[in-house]
């Protein structure tokens, strides 16, 4: 039998704020569509190791914000406020990775971007990490030896391995596909309005041949 779902793949880094502000988004679509949809979130590291991160009170990251980070957040009901850090993500998406072997990523997902865009808490930190596990009915300890076994790491390089033979230079980035290859699949870049994302999901389906 033929799959016939609808696969989304959701590159993203938990210190971008427009994978933050894709979420509301992506989750309506995922409620309007039903069991029509899945939405996977993968990792992507916008400043691994040695890349330099941004400084939180560089003038860069406060234009950004200013322009377009709190109108758009205003415009889809998130209170997001710029951190005062700007820690790197690589644990935090082992977290996340971790989370899911739990059937807790989701929940895991949508805890750390909260812990950092709306409460300023260091995701880089392992003691950070686990209190936002522990919120989400996680264990803590278990979280703290996985991550200092760097048990999810080949994981979190696999996801950007993927990113990079697909073409994505930048988060969000949203693929569209059917079944489960990624032939004829329609790949939509930054943080995209509702009615972008449905005609994606549309277009995915008609190219599949529906």
């Amino acid at each position: 039998m033929a799959d016939t779902k609808l696969r989304i793949e959701v590159w993203s880094d938990y210190v971008c704020p427009f994978c933050y502000l894709e979420f509301p988004i992506l989750e309506r679509l995922q409620r309007e569509r039903g069991q029509q949809v899945s939405v996977t979130w993968r990792a992507y590291e916008l400043r691994p190791e040695p890349v330099p991160t941004l400084d939180p009170d560089g003038e860069y990251l406060h234009r950004v914000w200013n322009q377009s980070v709190y109108p758009m957040a205003r415009e889809r009901g998130l209170s997001l406020k710029l951190p005062p850090v700007q820690p790197r993500s690589r644990k935090a998406h082992e977290a996340t990775a971790f989370a899911g072997e739990h059937g807790r990523s989701d929940a895991m997902l949508e805890a750390l971007f909260r812990a950092f865009f709306e409460q300023g808490r260091d995701i880089a930190d392992v003691v950070v990490l686990q209190d936002v596990a522990f919120s989400v009915g996680l264990d803590p300890s278990e979280l703290g030896e996985a991550l200092g076994a760097s048990r999810y790491t080949a994981r979190v390089l696999e996801d950007q391995r993927i990113a990079q033979e697909i073409g994505i230079t930048g988060v969000p980035a949203t693929l569209f596909h059917r079944g489960r290859g990624q032939g004829q699949a329609v790949l939509l870049s930054g943080a995209v309005p509702y009615v972008s994302l449905e005609a994606a999901a549309e277009r995915a389906l008609r190219q599949a041949g529906t």
